[in-house]
C-alpha cells in the first residue's frame, strides 16, 4: 500500500483481502501501524487478544535486520525495538524525522513487518499485503530490494496507492481516525488538530507513484477517491488482474444487503435435495411475511439515513461526536431538491428455480427491482438430484463418504454436478455487482448459495463455509461499514408470521459450534 494517512488504505486492504481469500487465494494483511502501536507501548484496540507483553515478544522480533534474510543475523549489535519502546508518546511529534528514537522504532517495525510478510508468502500463503504509508520513493525501493534479496524475481510486487481529492471523503476518513486506536477516547477537536499535524509531516516527504515507476517498469495501481478513478500500470498476472477488476467495482455507499433461503418447498418436506419443487403452504406464508418485513426494514433504514445526515453533516467534529459525514451524499445525484439524501432503490434477486422465484411473489414490482439470476441457482447434485441423503448413501456409499470427508472440494458426479468451488466461481459476478451497486438488495437463494455469500461478506474461514448452519426461515441482514460489516440475523416465527431478531447474532456450524466472523 502507498498513501498518506486517512486515505482509506486499511479499508481497501480489508476489502481486497476478503475477496481474494474468498476466491481461495490465501491472503493476509500485515499492518505496520498496529505493530508500531504495540512496540511503542500503546494499547491496540483492534488486536484479537490484547495482553501486556514486551514489543519483542508481541512482534516476534529476534535479531533479524533488513539487510539479511530472516534468522541469519544473530550477531547484530544495533538496539532491538524493545530497547527503545515502553510507552512512547504517539502524538504528531512521534512522526517527525527529527525524533530519532521514534524514527528508529518506526523504521524497524516497518522492515520487520515486511520480513513477516515474506515468511508468510514464501512458506504458507499466496498474497501478503503490507498496510503502511510507504510514502517515499526510498522506502518503496527498499521494499523491492528486500523482496528481491529474499525471494528473487519470482515473487510479484504490486504497489496500490490511495489518493483522496474529494474534501468530504477526506473529512469523513479523518473523522473515522478519531475513533481509531491512536485517538480513541480523546477530545475530538484536539485529536483532529494533532492528526492533521501528523499528515502535514508525511506530506513534506510524500512522493506519489508516477513517472519514476513507469520508467522503471514497476507494477502499480493508483486509486483515487476510493474508486472514482483507477489507473493501472503494467499489472500482470491473474492475481493482479483480479485485484484491478475488484477495485473498479466497490464503493462507500451505506446500504443494506439481505440474504435468505427460499421458503419451504415440497422437496424440503420430503427431505429431497436439488430439484425444482414449488413452495409448500408454509413456504408461501414465509414469502408473504418476507415482503412485509423488507418494507418495514426499508422504512426504518430511511429514517436512520435522514437522522444521520441531519446530525453529522458538520466539520470539524464537536466534543463527543465521532460519527463521520457520509461522503456518498456529496455527489449531486444522491441529494434531493431539499439537500437531503434520496431514498435508495431496493433490488430483489432470486435464482431461476421456482421455489426461489415464488418466494419473491409478494414484492410489488413497481417498488422493487426484481430479477432472476441463474448464478444464484442451488449447487447441482448431478445424478443425485431429487434424492434423499439416505438414498444417496444406499446407492453410492463411496461417494457419500467422499462428500462427508471434504464437502468444500467434493463435486457430485453426473451431468452438471457441481462442488462448492464451482458455486464460488459462478457467484463472483454476483459479488462484484453487489459491491458495485449503491442500492439495497435482497438475495433469495438456497442453502449452498447462502453459505457462500455469507462466507464472503463476513470473511469466514474456508473450512467453515461448507458446514455453516443456514436453516430455512433464517434471514441475514448486513450493512457495510468502514471497518467491517454490521451483521444481524432474524428468525421467522410461524405463529406470528413475522421475524424475531436473534440477540447477539452469531453464526454456527452444523455441530452447533460458533463460527468466527472476520469482518
Amino acid at each position: 500500500m502507498v498513501g498518506l494517512p486517512a486515505r482509506g488504505k486499511s479499508y481497501i486492504t480489508k476489502k481486497v483481502a476478503r475477496y481474494l481469500n474468498w476466491l481461495q487465494h490465501d491472503t493476509e494483511i500485515f499492518n505496520v501501524g498496529r505493530r508500531r502501536r504495540i512496540a511503542a507501548g500503546a494499547p491496540d484496540n483492534f488486536a484479537p487478544t490484547p495482553k501486556p507483553a514486551t514489543a519483542a515478544s508481541l512482534l516476534k522480533l529476534s535479531t533479524t535486520s533488513f539487510s539479511s534474510p530472516p534468522g541469519n543475523n544473530p550477531k547484530r549489535t544495533d538496539p532491538n525495538i524493545s530497547d527503545i519502546a515502553g510507552g512512547l508518546n504517539q502524538s504528531a511529534a512521534f512522526f517527525d524525522p527529527a525524533n530519532k528514537a521514534a524514527a528508529e522504532l518506526r523504521e524497524k517495525v516497518a522492515l520487520e513487518t515486511l520480513d513477516e510478510l515474506l515468511e508468510y508468502v514464501l512458506h504458507r500463503g499466496s498474497i501478503g499485503i503490507l498496510d503502511a504509508t510507504n510514502s517515499t520513493r526510498g522506502r518503496r525501493q527498499a521494499i523491492i530490494d528486500r523482496v528481491r534479496e529474499v525471494a528473487g524475481k519470482e515473487l510479484g510486487v504490486l504497489f496500490l496507492e490511495s489518493e483522496c481529492h474529494d474534501q468530504q471523503l477526506l473529512e469523513a476518513n479523518m473523522r473515522l481516525k478519531l475513533s481509531g486506536p491512536d485517538y480513541k477516547g480523546q477530545d475530538p477537536v484536539k485529536a483532529l488538530e494533532d492528526f492533521k499535524q501528523r499528515v502535514a509531516i508525511y506530506e513534506k516527504n510524500y512522493v506519489t507513484l508516477g513517472d519514476f515507476e513507469e520508467k522503471a517498469g514497476i507494477q502499480f495501481i493508483k486509486m483515487i477517491d476510493v474508486g472514482r478513478k483507477v489507473v493501472a500500470h503494467q499489472v500482470k498476472g491473474f492475481l493482479g488482474a483480479q485485484t484491478v477488476y475488484f477495485l473498479l467495482n466497490f464503493n462507500l455507499a451505506h446500504r443494506q444487503i439481505w440474504i435468505t433461503r427460499h421458503g419451504e418447498s415440497l422437496d424440503n418436506v420430503a427431505g429431497k435435495i436439488g430439484g425444482d419443487a414449488s413452495l409448500s403452504e408454509e413456504g408461501k406464508k414465509y414469502a408473504r411475511a418476507l415482503a412485509s418485513f423488507m418494507e418495514h426494514q426499508r422504512r426504518v433504514f430511511r429514517e436512520r439515513q435522514l437522522q444521520k445526515h441531519d446530525e453529522s453533516s458538520h466539520m470539524p467534529p464537536r466534543p463527543g461526536d465521532i460519527t463521520p459525514p457520509n461522503p456518498e451524499y456529496s455527489k449531486g445525484d444522491s441529494i434531493d431538491d431539499d439537500g437531503r439524501p434520496v431514498e435508495k432503490n431496493f433490488c430483489v434477486w432470486t435464482s431461476m428455480l421456482q421455489r426461489s422465484v415464488a418466494t419473491a411473489q409478494f414484492f410489488d414490482d413497481e417498488e422493487y427491482d426484481i430479477k432472476e439470476m441463474r448464478m444464484l441457482n442451488e449447487l447441482s447434485a448431478g445424478v443425485a438430484e431429487g434424492l434423499t441423503y439416505a438414498e444417496i448413501k444406499s446407492s453410492w456409499p463411496d461417494q457419500y463418504a467422499l462428500r462427508r470427508a471434504d464437502k468444500l472440494h467434493y463435486r457430485y458426479p453426473g451431468a452438471g454436478g457441481e462442488s462448492y468451488l464451482d458455486v464460488i466461481n459462478r457467484l463472483r459476478t454476483v459479488i462484484v455487482e453487489v459491491e458495485r451497486m449503491t442500492d439495497h438488495v435482497l438475495l433469495i437463494g438456497h442453502r449452498v448459495v447462502a453459505r457462500v455469500l455469507l462466507a464472503y461478506f463476513l470473511g469466514l474461514d474456508r473450512n467453515d463455509v461448507a458446514k455453516l448452519d443456514v436453516p430455512l426461515g433464517r434471514l441475514y441482514g448486513l450493512e457495510p461499514k468502514p471497518y467491517g460489516t454490521q451483521f444481524n440475523s432474524y428468525q421467522y416465527n410461524s405463529e406470528t408470521e413475522w421475524f424475531d431478531q436473534i440477540p447477539n447474532s452469531q453464526l454456527t456450524n452444523e455441530e452447533g459450534l460458533v463460527v468466527k466472523v472476520n469482518n
